[in-house]
């Protein structure tokens, strides 16, 4: 009895602890929400994975020299049933990205927008 009473009552911490690592992880604190940016770049890789999906992209800055960039999306499980696959972005694909930059100047961004060379906006939540 006095097993099972240890036992549940370390399980209930378990999930006790559990809602603050879940809200700390989708934070956006590492992102400045407060200014959004938009680069017209090439995709060099895309990784369509959990927890979250990465575009890597080629930008030419103000002085015509290349810079690699990485765009971070929500999960595979998240984009899969708005028509994402492994194979939406190809090395090469031409796009119109845009999101919020990381706050530690890192050349990397939360995508918040996507687009194809052809202007087809690719869904990434509900609501676009």
């Amino acid at each position: 009895m006095k097993n099972m009473l240890l036992a549940s009552l370390a399980v209930a911490a378990g999930f006790l602890a559990i809602p603050g690592s879940a809200d700390a992880h989708h934070g956006y604190a590492a992102f400045d929400t407060k200014s959004v940016v938009t680069f017209k770049g090439t995709v060099t890789d895309f990784h369509f994975v959990n927890p979250h999906c990465v575009v890597e992209f080629d930008i030419q800055d103000d002085k015509g020299q290349v810079q690699s960039w990485k765009g971070e999306l929500s999960s595979s499980s998240h984009l899969a049933p708005r028509g994402w696959t492994a194979a939406t972005l190809q090395p090469g694909d031409q796009i119109t990205i845009a999101g919020y930059r990381a706050k530690n100047g890192a050349p990397s961004i939360w995508v918040t927008k996507i687009a194809l060379a052809s202007g087809q906006e690719l869904k990434l939540d509900g609501g676009n």
